[in-house]
């Protein structure tokens, strides 16, 4: 039997903004910072994201996966090998949004000396951000 999440009540939006949408959808940071390890470092699992090296708070990790889930920016679903496991992954909604984390990445490259990222990664984004793209969403299609 699948789960209903508890969505968050519907937010107003009077301006039409495609920005403040966006903000309201995903844009707070640790909702990003999911998204980059789901889509980045292959998480998959509560346990990763809480051993993560930014340090999220249990509450505010369950509070972001079931509103990524309830914008249907993420799913669940239980690890066939192992039931007690919910494993959660990008939807296609979710695999969208990979290229807006990319490019906040190749951003705060430029403008932070103090970023610290994957070179391999940095490049990657530089020199082929859509085959980049393309081939990490691949990983998340069926």
């Amino acid at each position: 039997m699948k789960r209903k999440c508890r969505a968050k009540p519907d937010k107003k939006r009077d301006t039409g903004c495609p920005v403040a949408f966006a903000l309201d959808t995903f844009g707070d940071r640790w909702s990003l910072i999911v998204i980059r390890d789901m889509a980045l470092r292959g998480f998959t699992t509560y346990g990763e994201f809480l051993g993560g090296r930014e340090g999220i708070a249990t509450n505010v990790l369950a509070d972001r996966l079931r509103t990524l889930e309830a914008e249907g920016i993420i799913t669940r679903a239980r690890d066939p090998g192992n039931h007690r496991k919910i494993n959660y992954t990008l939807t296609a909604k979710g695999c969208d949004l990979v290229p807006v984390v990319l490019e906040m990445i190749r951003w705060s490259a430029k403008y932070d000396p103090a970023t610290q990222t994957n070179k391999n990664v940095l490049n990657r984004i530089k020199t082929d951000r859509d085959g980049f793209t393309e081939e990490i969403r691949a990983r998340f299609q069926r």
